[in-house]
This record gives C-alpha cells, sequence and structure tokens, in this order.
C-alpha cells in the first residue's frame, strides 16, 4: 500500500460489518487484547465490537467521519478480524467488501494503490 493509506479516510469497513472474534482476544483473555468494556457478547464463544451487531453497524472504536477522516481508537488492540481485513484480496484486486462498503456511504471503488 502506498504512503497515502486510502483506509485513513474511509471507515467504510467499520460502519459496514459486524466485527465479530473469539472472547479470549479481549482483556479477559490477554492483557493487551480488546478493551472488554468496548464488546458484547454473541454467545459463549464470541464477542463483538459494541456497535457492530445492528442493522446500521458502526464500530464503538472508529473516530471521525467515514469517508472524510478516520481512525481507531484501539488499533494496537484491534482483534484479528480487523487485523485480518485487507483491502486486497488473495488474488491482488481490490476486495469486493471494501468497494461494497463504500458505496455505501457514497464513495468511489479504490482502483489504484500506487
Amino acid at each position: 500500500m502506498s504512503q497515502k493509506n486510502p483506509c485513513l479516510t474511509c471507515g467504510a469497513c467499520c460502519g459496514n460489518f459486524r466485527v465479530s472474534f473469539y472472547w479470549a482476544e479481549t482483556t479477559l483473555g490477554q492483557e493487551n487484547g480488546v478493551p472488554i468494556e468496548l464488546t458484547e457478547n454473541i454467545n459463549n464463544f464470541y464477542s463483538c465490537m459494541k456497535g457492530t451487531n445492528q442493522t446500521n453497524p458502526r464500530c464503538i472504536a472508529l473516530i471521525g467521519t467515514i469517508g472524510e477522516t478516520v481512525s481507531c481508537a484501539i488499533y494496537p488492540q484491534r482483534s484479528s478480524t480487523c487485523r485480518e481485513f485487507n483491502i486486497i484480496d488473495e488474488q491482488g484486486n481490490i476486495d469486493d467488501r471494501c468497494t461494497k462498503a463504500r458505496a455505501k456511504y457514497g464513495l468511489l471503488p479504490i482502483v489504484n494503490l500506487e
């Protein structure tokens, strides 16, 4: 990814998907995990970020305005779900999930990362 990271002005994924992960990724399971107070239980095994388990999701840790300037309040402690999400898919193309999330906010697809 180039020096101009499009994610820093986008944030659409944080306002489009449920961010769920194994409960032990929280501070209940590891000292530097996802802060437990920012999560809610899905079941006995999984938690999710508050704000993402609803019809119009928006992660509680998202700071800023989607499509303008955004950041993650817990970036060093983010879940594996967030760490593994990439705007580039396994074939080296822009991930369709990224494009669909951006479209929800009226943002154009990313076509070139250079």
